[in-house]
């Protein structure tokens, strides 16, 4: 082996003997600038919501003597009824916060028959309260929009105007029927 060839080639192994000693040292920096990172960021941690969340204003709607079906458009589908218990509905709601206790309401609705009789359970948050838990301050400091219009915002869009004999008759004339026979969906022939 020539002279050349072997001092280009010990010049190569201490090169890259070097680069990864350099290697190797940066690891360290590395590994501890991202512990100091992960002090500084931490990751975001959503809030876990299960269950039926039951409001304070539809606890007050709850009247006994009404159906099934009425305290089922209130409240919604129970979560959890029992075979052994056909008079009893639970409604359960828990939330999660990554930064708070874990949060469970329970409210459970008893039945004579197919007619309430009564409801206990614990104290339930209004709409607003729960919108504002849920914000967490982040946005808005907790306020919650008003979600109903006032008569001066209802003003601002015209009433509709009631429809013409002739507008009615045009709605409900027959609309182009689709076709009662399709094309075959293999060629003919084969």
């Amino acid at each position: 082996m020539p002279v050349n060839a072997r001092i280009h080639a010990r010049l190569g192994s201490i090169l890259l003997l070097g680069a990864a000693i350099g290697t190797l040292a940066g690891c360290g920096s590395l590994d501890g600038a991202s512990r100091r990172l992960a002090t500084v960021v931490t990751p975001y941690k959503i809030d876990i919501v299960q269950g039926n969340f039951v409001s304070r204003e539809q606890v007050e709607a709850l009247k006994p003597g009404l159906s099934r079906q009425q305290v089922r458009e209130i409240l919604g589908t129970p979560l959890v009824t029992s075979l052994f218990h056909a008079n009893r509905w639970e409604y359960v709601f828990t939330l999660k916060k990554p930064s708070a206790e874990l949060v469970t309401r329970k409210l459970t609705v008893f039945f004579e028959g197919d007619v309430l009789a009564r409801s206990e359970g614990d104290e339930m948050p209004s709409e607003a309260e729960f919108v504002a838990s849920l914000d967490g301050g982040r946005a808005g400091k907790g306020k919650v929009p008003v979600l109903e219009a006032t008569q001066d915002q209802l003003a601002r869009y015209p009433a509709r105007k009631a429809e013409t004999p002739a507008e009615k008759a045009a709605d409900a004339a027959p609309q182009e029927m689709a076709p009662t026979r399709y094309p075959p969906l293999e060629a003919p022939g084969r």
